[in-house]
């Protein structure tokens, strides 16, 4: 891989493509925020943002994806436990 993008089949390097790149983002922070609000804000997303980042800034969108899936599982573990400390409190 590269700093400036993917490397194809040929040797050729891809340009990052940041407009695909802000969709997947969006798309990955969408369902977040519409299936486990209680994840927003989290630290524990943070080691995941800053893999996407990285993986961004070397052009490689296999990295990118496995970053932001990633960042969804963390999303939804953390929604899953604080959902189950809230029933623990109301029971």
């Amino acid at each position: 891989m590269s700093a400036t993008g993917s490397v194809t089949r040929t040797g050729a390097v891809e340009p990052w493509d940041t407009e695909w790149a802000a969709e997947r983002a969006s798309d990955a922070m969408r369902f977040l925020a519409e299936h486990y609000p209680e994840c927003s804000g989290s630290e524990e997303l943070h080691p995941h943002q800053d893999a996407a980042h990285t993986a961004a800034v070397n052009g490689d969108r296999d990295a990118y994806l496995a970053a932001l899936r990633r960042y969804m599982r963390a999303g939804r573990g953390v929604a899953v436990q604080a959902r189950l400390e809230a029933r623990k409190e109301a029971a």
